[in-house]
């Protein structure tokens, strides 16, 4: 009987013993890859942002490491603003601010009134991304977006010139939750809808928001109008909702109304 017991408390300390084994092996790589990942994070962004500004093409092949960096550096300004009143935000750095932390921390985020993209919390400040053209001159006005599709948020850089009216692309680049089924939700990534979207126009000339996902062909056709996805209803109007809330009063409207003011200075 004794011997039993004794053979019980062996397996159990060995048991114990791997598990706190692996436990600390786990953490370790953890810890030590953690850097590793944020900065493969962190050039995953940057490569969505320089297709959004038409400075490479991700859909052509595998896009370098070294050529992603160097563009970005030679092109890409990340600037941190303030979402209520639109100024810049200064000794803030925009690359490595981190937008998401700010949003779940109360202190630095609010909760939205009007929250027809279901973003819950929205951080006081956000990142734009200025890119110049080759003679240093204003190019390209990438504004990050987000906002609930069929099954997951889904996060997109809304790329318009300098006009920041006249869209250059909207580029998809990153679902969470379930995601969004390829061939519903997951078209918003289709190439041929992108292109749908160059040369569109965000604002009426009254200077009102006039840009639409729709169904109607007339107002598809339209500068304002862009075709709705084919049996993704619920992407679409998330699509439609997250440009209206970012392009509104609690996202970028304060921003984009001095910028167009000439307040990009």
């Amino acid at each position: 009987m004794a011997s039993n017991k004794e053979s019980f408390a062996r397996t159990l300390f060995i048991v114990v013993g791997l598990c706190f084994v692996c436990s600390v092996a786990v953490s370790t790589a953890a810890v030590l890859l953690k850097p590793t990942q944020q900065e493969n994070k962190l050039l995953d962004k940057q490569k969505y942002i320089l297709e959004a500004a038409g400075l490479i093409d991700t859909k052509a092949g595998k896009v370098e490491r070294t050529e992603i960096i160097n563009a970005y550096n030679k092109y890409v300004e990340a600037k941190v603003v303030d979402l209520k009143t639109g100024d810049w935000v200064d000794g803030v750095d925009g690359n490595t601010f981190d937008v998401e932390k700010a949003a779940r921390t109360p202190a630095t985020s609010f909760k939205p009134k009007n929250d027809i993209a279901s973003v819950k919390r929205v951080a006081n400040q956000g990142v734009i991304y200025l890119v110049k053209d080759d003679s240093g001159e204003l190019a390209t006005v990438i504004i990050p977006v987000k906002g609930y599709g069929l099954w997951s948020t889904m996060f997109a850089f809304l790329a318009v010139e300098a006009d920041l009216n006249t869209i250059r692309s909207l580029v998809y680049y990153d679902f969470t939750g379930a995601g969004e089924t390829p061939g519903l939700g997951g078209e918003v990534q289709n190439p041929l809808w992108i292109a749908k979207w160059k040369g569109k126009k965000l604002y009426d000339a009254n200077g009102d928001l006039a840009i639409s996902v729709t169904k109607n062909p007339a107002v598809a056709a339209s500068e304002h109008g862009v075709d709705a996805l084919s049996g993704a209803t619920l992407t679409g109007n998330g699509v439609q909702n997250s440009l209206e809330f970012w392009l509104g009063e609690e996202g970028f409207a304060p921003f984009i109304e001095k910028a167009r003011n000439g307040g990009l200075g």
